[in-house]
């Protein structure tokens, strides 16, 4: 659960990213498994989401590093 909180609230890009892996991960397991095909064009939406979701956390914490180192150094 500790992944999808921020400051102990619980993080909406995190979880859609998350969901939107988990159903990428489901859908692949059905193709590969029970023979479903998904659509490619829902299956290359739902990447997308996932890649952006994870750019825009990793960036978030990057930003959230610096803004605290320089408010401890006193700068603005």
């Amino acid at each position: 659960m500790s992944l999808l909180l921020v400051e102990n609230k619980v993080s909406s890009k995190r979880f859609i990213t998350l969901c939107s892996f988990l159903f990428m991960a489901i859908g692949f397991i059905a193709d590969l498994f029970f023979n479903y095909t998904v659509n490619e064009f829902v299956y290359e939406y739902m990447a997308w989401i996932v890649l952006g979701g994870l750019g825009f956390t990793a960036s978030e914490q990057f930003s959230s590093r610096r803004n605290k180192q320089q408010n401890q150094n006193g700068e603005i």
